[in-house]
């Protein structure tokens, strides 16, 4: 099976062409031997990128245990890159279907390959059912969530799948490492749930670190820093146009008032390509 090694201001993914390629195996299986930093490839998660009717293709992806996940922002951008600079769907438009719905996507080519790309994350799920999230308010903002002996006021977001926002005077090992597993899989989450730990900087920048959902700590996510920027105006602690600073880099993230949809532009790029022989 060939794959190509890509990543998203850090957020880093094994993707696989299956327009070409076809699995050795199932692709939760496949997810956990190709993730490994040890033993396998080396990644985030497993990206596969798949013909479908009615738009440019389909991303499907893993995370590194093995659990499918219905979006990534950093991921989605990836593709983008790959079915433009592979020949795939040569457009500086696509349309990429997703676990979240069908997404809208602008990319800047520059000679002949694209290294940024803008996302139309689509409209912030905010009903507290749909995030889903069993604290009150649609959505929940500044809400108590006691949680390792500390309460924490957090604001949950869903933007295809769930973020619980934390805003912190600084960030550190112990919030992150410790209190973001515990926020994954608190008892009301019912279906898991990203955590994002923010520093703001100003009404107009901020620092993030996030403890993804099966993943652990990643380098950036991209949804994650969409619901940031939501959780930034819904709290008033921030502008509806912002930047934010991750461990891999940095997005430019929009909540636009007139359409309520989230726009993110960042990074992407290619690492090597290989075979999987395993």
């Amino acid at each position: 099976m060939k794959f190509t090694k890509m990543h998203g201001a850090g957020n880093d993914y094994v993707y696989v062409n299956l327009f070409e390629e076809t699995l050795p195996t199932e692709a939760p299986a496949l997810a956990r031997a190709v993730s490994d930093r040890h033993k396998g490839i080396g990644g985030d998660g497993l990206v596969l990128i798949e013909p479908v009717e009615n738009a440019d293709a389909r991303m499907r992806m893993f995370n590194l245990d093995g659990s499918e996940a219905e979006m990534c922002g950093n991921a989605i951008r990836c593709v983008a890159k790959y079915l433009y600079d592979h020949g795939i769907a040569k457009k500086d438009k696509l349309q990429i279907q997703t676990g979240a719905g069908l997404l809208h996507l602008e990319l800047f080519p520059e000679n002949g390959t694209v290294e940024r790309v803008r996302v139309n994350m689509g409209e912030p799920i905010l009903e507290s059912a749909k995030i889903p999230t069993l604290l009150s308010g649609d959505p929940p903002v500044n809400a108590t969530l006691t949680v390792g002996g500390i309460e924490l006021q957090v604001t949950c977001v869903s933007m295809g799948n769930p973020h619980c926002v934390t805003f912190v005077e600084e960030l550190n090992d112990d919030l992150v490492l410790k209190i973001g597993p515990q926020i994954e899989k608190h008892e009301v989450f019912p279906r898991k749930i990203n955590a994002e730990f923010i520093q703001v900087i100003s009404p107009d920048e901020f620092n993030m670190r996030v403890w993804e959902r099966g993943s652990g700590e990643t380098m950036a996510c991209g949804t994650g820093a969409s619901a940031v920027a939501v959780a930034g105006v819904l709290t008033g602690k921030m502008n509806r146009n912002v930047t934010g600073h991750l461990l891999g880099g940095d997005l430019e993230l929009e909540w636009s008032e007139e359409t309520n949809e989230v726009f993110m532009t960042g990074p992407a790029t290619e690492v090597f390509s290989g075979e999987w022989k395993q």
